[in-house]
Parts: C-alpha cells; structure tokens; sequence
C-alpha cells in the first residue's frame, strides 16, 4: 500500500462537496481512483459501479459497498435582510451547528463561503441564552445585505446545497487525520484501496464495487445498486462513530486506534454470524486489531441489501471520532487495517465457503 497515495486521496475525498443528491464531485473522484483496477459505470442518482478486472460472470458475486455523501445543509428560503434559512439533510444534532463556517454552492456552481449564525448573546433575553436555538432559528450569512443581492449578485437559488468549510488536515507523527464528511469518506477511499490491492489477484469471486448515493436520508442509492449487481454477499464499508471519548472503558467499541469495528447488531441489520464470525477469525489469525460492537441505534447500507435475496452481509466500519459534525478524527492505522482485513476476505471467499454461510 502506498501510504503518500492513500493519503492523498482520502484528502481529496474529505474536501470534497457532496451531499446527499450533489454527490458528482465525489463520485468523479472516485470513478478516477478506481478506472486502472475495474470497468466503472455511473447511474442517474450517482451511484458508481465498479467492476473489478478479472471477474468473469461465471462465478459468486460479492458487492462492496460505501456511501458517498455527507450530511449538510441546504437552502430553504432567503430572507429579506439577505439571511438563507435552512434545513438539515442527515442527522445533526442542534448544538452543533451554529457558528460555524460553509460553503453555499450558488446558481453558476461555485461555493461561496459563509457563517450560520444567530442571534448574537447581546440580543439575547435570559431565558434565550439557556436554551438551544431551533434549527428554523438559524440562518446563514454569506454577507448579503438584501434577498435581492443575495439572489442577484451571490446568485444563490433556494434549494442550494451546503457543506461545511472545513480543510482536510494529516499529523505525520500521530498518524492522525482531521477532516469532514470521514461518514464516508473514509469507507469510500478502503473501497478503492481494497480494488487496488486486488489488482492482478486470482479470485475465486466476481467483485463489484457500489458507491452509494444517499445513505444519509435513508440508503435510497443503495435500493437502487442492490438490484443492478444482486449480489451473493456483501461487505459494506462505513465510518462509525467512535465511542472512546464518551464511554466507560468497558463499554468501548469503536475506539480510534484499535482497528476496524464489525457490528453484530444495529437498528437496521443482524449482519450475517457466520459471516461475521469468518471475517474476525481471519482477523485473528492474520494479527489484524478489530473490534465487535452491538448498537442500540445506527443503521447502513448494510441492512438494505441484506434484505435483498438475503446476501449474506457484515459491516467493516474506521471509527471516527465526532462523526455527523464539521470536524472528525480518524487513525490511518485504522485505515489500513480495514483494507487488509477485506483483501484477506475476499482472497479465500469462494463459493463452498459462501454457500456454509
């Protein structure tokens, strides 16, 4: 694995704008790391399809799945004072919200930056500073003075996505990467490093690759990709919130630095247990650091296309730390794991082992 390579493109990926429904400038970077290793196609939604070099048609279909975009903002109306109210695309949580810097993407496609804000505190009664403003409360500022020069001259239409400004950063001597949008970012990029390093390989499966459009306002991209590759099992890649900042020791699951999480049980999917138990046996017997986790929430890609001829499927997640806000950590090292645990995988699927799942 070229490290200067993997990083370069989990940075490009991290900066990158996307959405759920904007999700081009990720996928093209993507369809870009991925070309030299798999015959890629890309449907209306956006989903990527990428069919490794080397399948053959004649053999067991394994699908690898991440999803692509980030939860964001986006434009529900200007107000007269120039101000843009919005609404939330994914799950955030109020306190994080306000004031922080974003990119609105205007009418002629340019990202324009700008500040949610609220009311300053000098405004503010007694009882408004205790409280959490509503999201309906908040608005973005970009600077206008007018809904007309906000229109006019910003150019920016209702509707108009919004990300986060935040620059991808990477702490050589802590192995440490800080970014946005790591949910998935960080999944999209062990997709394509996982086809990397399969180059050349002699399967004894077919692999295809699905970049998923919209699996933060309900996996709506992966009911589509389910149909089109209908797979015999499936690997999904994500990045789970870590849980080692905010749990006692004992209830740890997805701690940064301790390699990937394989969930057992979430709201959505009971991942398959024998495939489950395949995956970490092999991590054991490879060295490779995992973690187990069973969540009382959470929900992936995972659980629509198990339910689809009910391919058997696990969930390989990096964890990130503050996942579903502008900033996230995530340990290369963690990276790295996740790949090599999903090339071991898929080097001794075939389709006995498949079939005792």
């Amino acid at each position: 694995m070229d490290k200067k390579k993997s990083i370069q493109l989990i940075e490009r990926l991290s900066n990158a704008h996307g959405i759920s429904g904007f999700e081009d400038e990720v996928a093209g970077i993507f369809t870009d790391a991925v070309k030299p290793f798999s015959s890629v196609e890309e449907d209306h939604m956006r989903n990527v399809y990428a069919a490794r070099n080397g399948n053959n048609g004649a053999r067991p279909v394994v699908q690898l799945d991440a999803h692509s975009d980030e939860v964001g903002f986006m434009v529900q109306a200007v107000k007269p004072n120039g101000m843009l109210r919005f609404v939330t695309v994914g799950g955030w949580v109020r306190a994080n919200i306000p004031a922080h810097k974003v990119r609105v993407r205007n009418h002629d496609g340019q990202y324009i930056s700008g500040i949610i804000a609220s009311t300053p505190p000098h405004f503010m009664t007694a009882e408004e500073r205790k409280r959490l403003p509503e999201v309906s409360e908040l608005v973005i500022d970009v600077g206008a003075t007018s809904a007309e020069e906000a229109v006019r001259d910003f150019k920016i239409d209702i509707g108009a996505p919004v990300v986060p400004d935040v620059t991808f950063e990477y702490n050589e001597a802590k192995g440490l990467m800080l970014g946005k949008a790591f949910d998935n970012r960080i999944g999209t990029a062990v997709m394509a490093e996982v086809l990397k390093e399969l180059d050349g390989s002699d399967l004894d499966i077919d692999v295809v690759a699905s970049l998923s459009a919209q699996e933060e306002v309900g996996e709506r991209g992966a009911q589509v990709a389910m149909k089109k590759i209908n797979a015999d099992v499936s690997i999904v890649f994500e990045g789970a919130p870590a849980d080692d900042t905010v749990m006692p020791e004992y209830m740890i699951q997805t701690g940064l630095k301790r390699g990937p999480m394989l969930r057992h049980f979430d709201s959505s999917i009971i991942v398959n247990p024998r495939f489950q138990k395949f995956c970490l046996d092999l991590a054991s017997e490879k060295g490779i650091p995992t973690q187990q986790s069973v969540r009382s929430g959470g929900g992936n890609d995972g659980a629509v296309i198990n339910l689809y001829h009910g391919a058997p499927t696990v969930v390989i997640s990096v964890p990130v730390r503050y996942a579903h806000t502008s900033y996230c950590f995530v340990a290369y090292e963690d990276f790295v794991s996740a790949v090599k645990l999903t090339v071991d995988v898929l080097k001794k699927l075939n389709a006995d082992v498949i079939e005792r799942f």
